[in-house]
């Protein structure tokens, strides 16, 4: 088997060959235009569309007059004379029989490598089959590739290779190709649904001097001109309430934002994120709005790619249950009880009566403690309050377990879930609860066990927002390295008063997953982050 080395010497002496004939192997003589663009896409419709194929003539009835059409893009496949040539609205093919073309155009055919860029233009006629192709009158040469693609098309198939050779994958694999463009549309139909709604789109700062809008560990940088230390964002938050003090009611942002953390399916260093706020509005309003814009833009996807959708685990038509964080964990526990859901070292020792005394909950945590894996027992030793507790027994127990415990009414499909009531603890930029200070009008949203969205009731109380900001130094020196930093210009905004208001952020990567049934967060990642190539 040949070498890429001598693969590629075998492609740049066709090259050469090519500048013999006087014709460039990378030229950029042919231009299209938007006719062209559309005769090429309606050409590729009707390639897939048998009854129409049916209408066409054979090539021994072709008239003299016959309209030709260009056909251009990759060549993918040679079968005897037929190219099947690949282009962004899929596949179609040409006959291309030298003795139909000029002499000159006859000899660049004869350098044709799989993978290079041509035109072809001709009558669009009907093969033996009952296929569409074009009958090529002109053959030219686009671009050539110098290395070949993937054996016999049948795509890339190692994963790791997919993701660092995404220029080959995309071509390679037209699957691959349908989710990013899916992606594209679910990030047009969330810009849609806003503007609707009276949202300005803005855009804030990726370098922050400071931490905040978020507990993560972020990127570090500097700016050399004015040496300074700057952190890549790890949240658009705290600027997108500025502008709510500054008169804009309705904002929102969609961009990519940096956390320092490891990477799995769900989590990506760089993401793209949703975040948008709304005055005079709390988070129970935004439960609403959110159910309408996942719904409005899932329908998008479900026109535009049905093919991405298939048969899913999850109903989003369905009631979207709203449960406060309490009622989970004593809804799992119960569950447990009548074998609903697995028993675990939590169901057997904690009960629902502990969940609501403090006292009982922690004694529970400390006797369970030991039974629990590595990473589990020092989630729950880093945790000094009844409620950093509460949130840990839900991450620990109730999470795994969500797409069991709420179903559609007749148990063929999770439903779609808000956990709600988060204790203060855990969220530094949330409103406390009126009726109970010690949680926060707050909720997240988990769609077939994924976590979605965070949003809540804006605290707008500059004193209480101080306070917290102090919190989050004293968890900082007592170790946690995502706490935020105090940040004195956001309490001198909010001092200029803040409206009421909720605002809600949205991964846009989990969303396309979802929407398109895809398992990992690199499958709708163009480019993600990959250790270095080994040499």
């Amino acid at each position: 088997m040949a070498t890429e080395d001598e693969l590629r010497q075998t492609r740049l002496n066709k090259a050469e060959r090519l500048r013999e004939l006087g014709v460039l192997p990378y030229p950029n003589t042919w231009r299209t235009n938007p006719e062209l663009e559309e005769q090429r896409r309606h050409l590729v419709l009707l390639a897939a569309d048998e009854e129409a194929c049916a209408k066409l003539p054979l090539e021994d009835e072709l008239t003299d007059d016959a309209p030709h059409v260009p056909l251009f893009g990759r060549v993918i496949a040679k079968r005897g004379p037929f190219l099947v040539i690949r282009t962004p609205h899929g596949d179609a093919q040409s006959l291309v029989r030298p003795d139909s073309l000029s002499e000159r155009d006859a000899a660049v055919l004869k350098l044709l490598d799989l993978a290079d860029h041509v035109l072809v233009e001709g009558p669009a006629i009907r093969t033996k089959t009952g296929a569409l192709a074009v009958s090529a009158r002109r053959y030219e040469h686009l671009g050539k590739a110098l290395l070949p693609p993937p054996a016999k098309w049948h795509g890339l198939k190692d994963v790791e290779k997919r993701y660092r050779e995404r220029y080959v994958d995309l071509f390679a694999n037209p699957a691959v190709a349908e989710v990013f463009r899916a992606r594209t549309l679910i990030v047009q139909s969330l810009r849609r649904f806003l503007d609707a709604f009276g949202f300005l789109e803005v855009e804030t700062p990726l370098l922050h001097s400071i931490r905040g809008g978020a507990t993560a560990k972020p990127f570090d940088t500097h700016h050399n001109a004015l040496d300074l230390d700057l952190i890549l964002r790890i949240a658009p938050e705290l600027h997108l309430k500025r502008l709510l003090v500054g008169g804009f009611d309705r904002v929102y942002e969609i961009g990519r934002t940096f956390r320092n953390e490891g990477i799995s399916t769900k989590h990506n260093p760089e993401f793209t994120i949703l975040e948008f706020y709304m005055a005079y509005a709390t988070h129970e309003d935004l439960m609403d709005l959110v159910v309408d814009m996942i719904r409005a833009v899932d329908a998008d996807v479900r026109v535009r790619f049905a093919g991405l959708t298939g048969d899913r685990t999850f109903d989003l038509q369905a009631d979207w249950k709203r449960v406060r964080m309490r009622e989970a964990i004593a809804d799992r526990l119960q569950q447990a009880g009548q074998g609903e859901v697995p028993e675990t070292p939590w169901t057997q020792a904690l009960s629902r009566d502990a969940i609501y005394d403090e006292e009982a909950f922690a004694t529970a945590c400390n006797a369970i403690a030991p039974k629990l894996d590595p990473a589990a027992q020092k989630q729950l030793s880093h945790c000094e309050t009844h409620g950093e507790r509460v949130f840990a027994v839900f991450e620990l127990l109730v999470e795994p377990d969500l797409t069991a415990m709420y179903r559609t009414p007749n148990g063929a499909q999770s439903a779609p879930v808000f956990i709600t009531e988060f204790p203060w603890e855990v969220s530094p930029l949330a409103r406390r609860n009126d009726d109970d200070p010690s949680y926060v009008d707050r909720f997240e949203l988990f769609i077939d066990g994924r976590e979605l969205s965070n949003a809540f009731s804006e605290l707008n109380d500059s004193d209480d927002q101080a306070e917290r900001f102090e919190s989050q130094l004293r968890n900082r020196e007592r170790g946690d390295d995502e706490a935020m930093d105090f940040d004195a210009d956001y309490i001198r905004a909010l001092s200029h008063g803040m409206p009421p208001a909720a605002g809600f952020g949205l991964g846009v990567d989990r969303l396309v997953m979802l929407l398109c049934n895809q398992p990992s967060i690199r499958d709708v990642l163009l480019f993600p982050l990959l250790r270095p190539e080994a040499e």
